[in-house]
């Protein structure tokens, strides 16, 4: 079940090195990319030369929570917005660390890709020269499979579901080497992992074929955890006030990747860790299933790498919500609206188009929790917003359509407003107990006990908290065979 910092295949190993050398890439360690800061400045250098949207291999250093908006240079703390009272209608500090500061793919889920790749690397379970990389996903994380895939100089086969974002498809279409048989298209949605397990297995057939699921890598909860959470800690520690806590980490679920960083803050500063799920695939409130838009949250079954049972609160959220918000914040009379109800500098209203559809929905969770917990402005909650608006721009479209015939007016935008910001009410809150973690754990059973052939006692050790500090003590060992493996390629 586990990959464990140990080489497997000192051959493969050894392949993977030459190829490297040939590729002239240097990977980066976890450390590396939880403090950026600490290279060379001649390393520095090479990087901030290196075109950012484009598969160089010095972007493998680009791979962390610091990079800017608008410079080359890192910045002292990872890119955030902080959404005022006027807008949330409460007291309690929301603030929104930016995933579309990632680069290649302006999302964070290329940290997962490489983590799980990265992994299988240096320890010979992965030969660059002789198999392909299979990235199943719901969209952003497959995209980051690519791009590392482009970089490593090895094929890449994205596998996803035929209705997510067409912008998702233009993209691979052009980073993909074989556009028509490297995108995988599988039945349904979001919620539709099930048919992306069986195309897997499908191509799995193929000796060649390398399997990344991050619903199951492990490597995935480690980057998080270990990178994510202690960036997101500096960010905290550098806009919290005296006397302000972090309350509360709120995120999707989606592959249970992300969500990792809240067993980080949790020990280091008390945090409690939100799940949003979206109320249309109500898995973990309800048991229940359907499709919904919110891409990236919700995927109908519990990840294996998801720490159950250190998840405090759930969140339900409606996919109209950032369906809606996606309208307020990206069209003309929406920003107007929004500057004008709230008195905010229409410059500040356009950052907002770096919230995604999940990023928008773990907002309205920050707002029902205020409401909820009564909490008061010395409470800070930290959403994550994996990607921006720009690869939501055909949903904008459909949206605009569907809900207000092709046209927003004011009054639609105060709709929206009333709607899903002033009206956004602690519904569907899940203060979780000890027997609700257990009930959520036991659900993963059907998935990954009968269906994937984890074996009961693996699935099990799984609920206690030591499991998953063991991995997140991994990371020197990690980082050890990261730099012998350099070291050897750079011979």
């Amino acid at each position: 079940m586990l990959i464990d910092p140990n080489i497997e295949n000192s051959d493969v190993v050894n392949h993977a090195i030459d190829h490297a050398r040939r590729q002239n890439l240097v990977l980066p360690t976890f450390s590396e990319l939880v403090n950026p800061h600490q290279l060379s400045a001649s390393r520095l250098d090479e990087i901030q030369s290196a075109p950012f949207n484009e598969p160089h291999a010095r972007n493998l250093f680009r791979i962390n929570w610091f990079n800017d908006h608008e410079s080359t240079e890192w910045r002292s703390e990872p890119a955030w917005l902080e959404l005022p009272t006027a807008l949330t209608g409460v007291p309690a500090r929301i603030v929104v660390v930016l995933g579309d500061t990632f680069p290649m793919i302006t999302a964070h889920k290329v940290l997962a890709a490489y983590a799980c790749l990265v992994t299988r690397l240096v320890t010979g379970r992965f030969n660059p020269d002789a198999n392909k990389a299979i990235w199943p996903s719901t969209g952003n994380y497959c995209r980051g499979g690519i791009a590392i895939s482009r970089i490593l100089g090895c094929r890449g086969v994205a596998v996803l579901p035929e209705q997510m974002s067409q912008e998702r498809f233009n993209w691979l279409d052009k980073w993909t080497l074989r556009p028509e048989e490297d995108i995988i298209r599988t039945t349904g949605s979001e919620s539709n992992v099930k048919e992306i397990y069986d195309a897997c297995d499908e191509l799995s057939r193929d000796p060649a074929s390398v399997v990344l699921n991050q619903f199951n890598e492990f490597a995935n909860y480690l980057c998080h955890r270990n990178v994510t959470g202690p960036s997101l800690g500096t960010l905290y520690e550098a806009v919290a006030g005296k006397g302000d806590q972090l309350t509360a980490f709120i995120a999707g679920t989606g592959s249970a990747g992300t969500i990792a960083a809240g067993d980080h803050l949790k020990a280091k500063y008390g945090t409690q860790i939100v799940a949003t799920e979206p109320l249309e695939c109500p898995t973990m409130q309800n048991n229940g299933y359907g499709e919904h838009n919110i891409q990236g949250i919700g995927d109908k079954h519990i990840p294996l790498i998801h720490n159950v049972m250190n998840l405090d609160y759930l969140m339900g959220i409606s996919d109209v919500g950032p369906d809606l918000l996606n309208v307020l914040f990206n069209t003309d009379e929406g920003r107007r609206y929004v500057s004008k109800r709230c008195q905010l500098d229409p410059q500040t209203v356009a950052g907002y188009k770096h919230m995604g559809l999940s990023g928008l929905a773990n907002v309205q969770s920050a707002i029902k929790l205020a409401k909820h917990a009564d909490l008061n402005e010395k409470d800070i909650l930290l959403c994550v917003a994996t990607d921006g608006a720009d690869l939501y721009e055909s949903e904008l479209h459909d949206a605009v359509k569907h809900h207000f015939n092709g046209q927003v007016e004011s009054t639609d935008a105060a709709e929206i407003f009333g709607r899903c910001l002033a009206g956004c009410e602690p519904a569907h809150v899940n203060e979780l107990t000890t027997e609700d973690r257990r009930r959520i754990f036991n659900l993963g059973y059907y998935t990954w006990v009968e269906q994937r052939g984890i074996s009961v006692e693996d699935f099990d050790r799984r609920k206690r908290q030591s499991f998953w500090d063991d991995i997140g003590h991994q990371q020197s060992d990690w980082d050890a065979l990261i730099v012998e493996f350099n070291q050897r390629a750079a011979a």
